[in-house]
This record gives C-alpha cells, structure tokens and sequence, in this order.
C-alpha cells in the first residue's frame, strides 16, 4: 500500500501543528477537525488569540501549479472586494533544525514533513436559505460578479469539467478495476453509456457555449450566510467549464420550483453577467456527470480509513442497484425539454 492510500497516515496533531509554528503560526493546542473526505481541514486557535483554519492537500491530486491557479483565482477575486475566503500570504521561517522547516511553494503554500498546506482566516456563517427569493438574487448577484472575473481567461494549469473528465473515464475506471459487482456490471455499464451518449448529445446541441474559470462545486454548503449577506469557500474544485455549472446545484424540488429558483438566481446573477439560456439545457448532463464522477471518486479513495467508515454502504449491490436506477431517470430526464428558462 503506498502513501498515497493513506496519505494522511503521518499527520499527526503534532504534525500539524508542527507544520503551522513552521510558517510563524503558533497554535496553543486548541484546534478542531472540520468535514472534510478529500483534504484534511482544521480549525486552529492561536496562541495571540486568532483562529485560523489549516488545510492540508490530499497528495496526488492537484500539482503545486494547479493549487497556486486556484489560489491566484481567489485573491483576484478577494481584490474585487467579491467575498471569498482568500488563503493567507505565509511565509516558512529560514532558521531552526533541518526537520523543523517548512519550505514555500508560492506566496499561499507550503510544504512541512511531506505534506503541502494552507492557511486560511476563520470566517463563521450559516447555511443560506435558498427557498428565500432574496437570498437566491443576492447568492447570484455574486455569483455574477465571479463570474464576470472568471471570463477574463481561462485556468491554464486546471483542467476542464466535460464529458471525458467527468464521464468517460470516471466510467472506464470503474470497469478497468472491477469496483462494480460483476452481477450487475452488463446494466450498470449499458445505462451509464446510454446516459453519456445523451451527456454528449447535449453538449453537441448546446453548441460552443463559453468556457470560463468555476467555483465548480458551489452548493450551498459552500456558500455561508451572515447578516451582511453570503460568503464563498473551498474553491478546490475550480476548474473550466459552462457557467452553469456554479448555478444547478442551488435549484432543488420539481420542474417549477426550480424554475422560480432559478428566475431568482438569475435576477442577480445578469446584473453583472450575461448567460446564455442555450446553457440550460445542460443542467441534466451536468447532473449525470457528478453522479457518475462521485462513485468513482469514492472507490479511487477507499484505501484511505476516513472513506468506508464514511461511506458504509458503498459498493454493495444495493448501491449499485441505486445508481443503475438513478442514471435511467437521468437518460429520462435528458430525453425531456428542460422546462427551465
């Protein structure tokens, strides 16, 4: 088993903090594990009274380019005053025992015993109310303002989200590896090409819609709600891809009430943003794609502890029963107009 199956073996609380007094950030012991599968996250009070939340990269998935194009997107966003959780300049000390130091990989990431960090300040909230109107016109509104950022180019070192990344060889892997039971591998393999086959055809008849820099995993757990209105976290998932994308996953419940929710959204977000509605139809493939995507995301990780005890029942046949149904109720909505707009 090498260590990137359990890339978090090593890192101990001692570690960890270890790893923060490195770049000038002295914990005084206090600190909290917050939910998170693919990174490991913590909540860390400082000894001058400060918290701060450390985030330390899973190995493997993202090169030190792609984690500093995230992490310039942020901060050219923070610079427009459109409120984003920024990761904090840090800098590793130059003095003490070769094992002591950390090592700078650019001005938001380091490097301590192996693993690559960040530092971010704490930033409270709530989760947003995403059946209130206004709530959903404010979320878009800066969403919009992303958005009109995020089009001035486009990630260079990212990858893109579309129908190979997120379809094709999620679904390939999962075969090449045997994950799905062999019971019900014929159904399960001939749904997901029906339903990729409508992913693309959907993509062919959107036409070239623009490509532009996402948030790329922007539901509602990643937007947290004050007083002073939302405020944007975790842009790990940022990538390329339709603007749409930052927007389906905010609507819920049947056809109309998604098409209210999304009249709402877009009351904001078209302030500053123009969308082109031939995105809509997009929101079902863009749907089938992430469910596909997310089983072979959860058995790429299962050698790490934190997944089977989290995900219990994954790779049971009644797992994949679900998902064989899920994806026929993909293909069927596919089939449909989309009824949004």
């Amino acid at each position: 088993m090498s260590a990137l199956d359990r890339p978090y073996a090593d890192l101990t609380p001692d570690r960890m903090l270890d790893a923060l007094e490195a770049v000038g950030l002295r914990g005084d012991g206090r600190f909290l594990a917050l939910n998170s599968y693919e990174n490991r996250v913590y909540q860390v009070r400082l000894e001058d009274g400060h918290t701060v939340v450390a985030k330390f990269y899973r190995p493997g998935r993202w090169s030190d380019a792609q984690i500093a194009e995230e992490h310039a997107f942020v901060d050219e966003l923070a610079e427009r005053e459109i409120p984003v959780v920024a990761p904090m300049r840090i800098e590793a000390a130059a003095a003490g025992p070769p094992g002591s130091r950390a090592r700078n990989l650019c001005p938001t990431l380091a490097q301590f015993g192996g693993h690559r960090f960040a530092v971010y300040p704490r930033r409270g909230g709530r989760a947003p109310e995403l059946e209130d109107a206004r709530t959903l016109e404010r979320i878009g509104r800066f969403i919009g303002r992303i958005h009109a950022v995020a089009g001035t180019r486009p990630f260079v070192e990212r990858p893109a989200l579309d129908p190979e990344t997120f379809g094709r060889e999620p679904r390939d892997w999962l075969l090449a590896h045997g994950i799905v039971p062999a019971e019900l591998r014929a159904a399960w393999s001939g749904i997901a090409d029906l339903a990729l086959e409508a992913v693309r055809v959907a993509f062919d008849r959107a036409g070239d819609v623009r490509i532009r820099r996402l948030h790329g995993d922007c539901h509602a757990g990643n937007i947290l709600w004050t007083d002073d209105g939302p405020h944007f976290v975790d842009f790990d998932d940022a990538r390329n891809g339709p603007a749409v994308q930052d927007l389906w996953m905010l609507l819920s419940g049947d056809g109309a009430s998604m098409t209210r929710q999304l009249s709402d959204v877009l009351a904001g977000y078209e302030d500053f943003a123009d969308f082109d509605r031939r995105e809509l139809q997009l929101v079902e493939p863009l749907r089938t794609l992430r469910l596909v995507h997310y089983s072979a995301w959860i058995a790429r990780r299962w050698e790490d502890p934190a997944f089977p005890a989290a995900f219990p029942w994954f790779g049971t046949q009644r797992y994949w029963q679900d998902r064989v149904l899920e994806l026929r109720e993909q293909v069927a909505a596919m089939a449909e107009p989309t009824g949004l707009g």
